[in-house]
């Protein structure tokens, strides 16, 4: 399978049914946007990366903008199964549906982006499939975005826009396709853009510094968003001047992830400028309260960010001149401990429920255990940190979290207690 040559979309479906039946018929949360947070957040789309892993053994040829198509059609298939109306209780179901899926696909584009709008017929008259429709309309999106190669911060500002596309799209998807609403969500994905202009703008502004690497990013982000002449000289007086943030008209009564993203936008803006600074720190608390979140919740998108560039730091080597490791693995590590103490009663109980787990951490107290029992013990602790609420949402760095590190997390009364038992 080749993501640069015709016929890459079916194939790709054919190779992936089983994960999107998974996605369709157990994913299914409480709530489908922690859901879908949880499928996008890790591969880095939401950030305008493509670092995360996608399993498909041809994968290690493609460039960056073939596992973004990849990314992307992922996304939105996973965003349409996710938020279909009706939970989809039977495999056999899923043939019709994807054929749907793929048919909102291309309406929504045709509609809400005309600038990729495809005929349903070729040159000759054929009518395409919508296989071929929405694999011609991913390949045309796709195209727009940079290709700026292993630079984090070109990616960042300019593909997240990509992020939008999933989020409208899993909202148009449940309307009539008049003109009346096509009007609406193309004002929409212009308000967004507009709305994530003027957050990464104040935000670049909170520490009253303005430096030339900033100037430059923003600059080439404006660009990118294609807003009109007059909310683009709105947005560069915001990000001269600063701005309140009661006067961006955020979205706050608008979706969770939505909102979840924005914070996260602006928690990656803080970093662009080398490092954090106390000011910064207080911007991203009004932020927060502003976007109705609380502390924990920028906490939580703290861990997110951290545990994904971690995972990933050897891909992403520009963004090493910014940050330094040991720096954002020990905030991580720190995060991550004050939530399990937090949660130390749950984690006991994962602990107590094997038998297996309380004879290895016994034994890993005199440091006596084999490769093997270290790998039995890491996996079952990272099992049992997946149970407590913040990591039901949030993707925990597998290849960042080494048996001593979660030693370091797990709180230590809790050794004690196994003693006792």
């Amino acid at each position: 399978m080749k993501p640069n040559q015709k016929g890459w979309l079916k194939e790709y479906l054919e190779f992936r049914k089983d994960l999107l039946k998974d996605i369709s018929i157990n994913l299914r949360s409480s709530h489908p946007e922690h859901s879908l947070y949880r499928i996008i957040q890790p591969t880095g789309l939401m950030y305008g990366q493509s670092v995360g892993p996608i399993e498909h053994p041809a994968a290690g040829t493609w460039d960056e903008k073939d596992k973004l198509k990849i990314l992307l059609a992922e996304s939105l298939i996973s965003s349409s199964l996710l938020f279909h109306q009706k939970p989809v209780t039977n495999p056999e179901e899923l043939p019709e549906i994807f054929l749907k899926v793929l048919e909102n696909i291309t309406r929504f584009y045709n509609n809400v982006f005309p600038e990729l709008a495809t005929p349903t017929k070729t040159l000759f008259g054929r009518q395409r499939s919508p296989l071929e429709l929405a694999e011609k309309i991913l390949d045309k999106r796709i195209d727009l975005t940079s290709d700026y190669k292993d630079n984090f911060w070109v990616y960042f500002f300019h593909n997240s826009l990509l992020f939008l596309d999933i989020f409208i799209f899993g909202q148009w998807i449940h309307t009539n396709a008049d003109r009346i609403v096509a009007d609406f969500f193309r004002y929409e994905r212009e308000e967004l853009r507009f709305a994530m202009v003027k957050v990464i703008a104040a935000t670049a502004h909170a520490d009253n510094i303005l430096d030339y690497e900033e100037r430059k990013l923003f600059h080439y982000f404006l660009q990118s968003t294609d807003l009109p002449a007059d909310k683009r000289k709105e947005a560069m007086k915001i990000f001269e001047e600063g701005a309140v943030l009661e006067e961006i008209n955020i979205p706050t009564d608008n979706s969770w992830i939505l909102r979840k993203f924005l914070l996260e936008i602006a928690i990656l803006t803080t970093w662009a400028d080398r490092r954090v600074e106390q000011a910064e720190q207080d911007f991203l608390k009004d932020l927060c309260r502003a976007l109705n979140f609380n502390e924990e919740d920028l906490d939580n998108s703290l861990l997110a960010i951290e545990g994904f560039v971690l995972e990933h730091w050897q891909q992403l080597e520009f963004l090493q001149d910014k940050q330094d490791y040991e720096k954002v693995s020990a905030h991580f590590v720190e995060r991550l401990a004050r939530v399990a103490e937090k949660n130390k009663g749950r984690l006991l109980k994962g602990i107590k429920d094997s038998d297996e787990l309380v004879t290895l951490m016994r034994k890993a107290r005199s440091g006596q255990l084999s490769p093997e029992e270290n790998e039995a013990v890491r996996e079952h602790l990272i099992t049992i940190l997946k149970t407590v609420p913040s990591f039901v949402i949030i993707s925990l760095p597998q290849k960042f979290l080494t048996l001593p590190i979660l030693m370091q997390i797990i709180p230590r009364s809790l050794f004690s207690e196994l003693d006792m038992h």
